[in-house]
């Protein structure tokens, strides 16, 4: 089974997030419906002609550079309002829920957290004091429990 990567989880969640198809992105970027299902799958070998052509509908294009340990599209998709481990730069790790995100220019900037032990008293009150704002430079990945 093929491991999704930064690029797939990327375009899946913003072809969800613009309530389109596979076959819609396809057809709206020029390509076929299997290069749209083995991008989102994280086939490692794809022509990146083609990659930047999905990724251009969104504003975006691959350019050579370092990669983050972590995918936040991955975070964004798998981990939202799920009980989560968030490993933390200091070590710290932290048990709860992520609750949202902010972005700027399609990048996340930071993290909505709320504790295991306040989350019971959040969902009741949806008192913002209980929840931590975490910034997505602190963040080394998260794990669902």
């Amino acid at each position: 089974m093929r491991q999704p990567n930064h690029i797939s989880s990327f375009v899946k969640y913003f072809r969800t997030k613009y309530r389109m198809t596979q076959e819609q992105l396809a057809e709206k970027a020029g390509v076929g419906l299997r290069f749209i299902r083995d991008l989102e799958q994280g086939k490692e070998t794809l022509r990146m002609d083609k990659v930047n052509q999905v990724l251009a509908l969104f504003g975006c294009r691959v350019v050579p550079g370092t990669s983050k340990k972590k995918d936040q599209w991955e975070i964004i998709m798998n981990h939202m309002n799920r009980n989560v481990h968030v490993y933390l730069k200091d070590r710290t790790v932290l048990t709860g829920l992520l609750l949202d995100y902010k972005m700027e220019d399609q990048e996340v900037k930071s993290w909505h957290f709320v504790s295991n032990n306040n989350a019971l008293r959040y969902r009741d009150t949806k008192d913002e004091s209980l929840v931590q704002i975490i910034s997505d430079e602190e963040i080394i990945n998260v794990e669902n429990i």
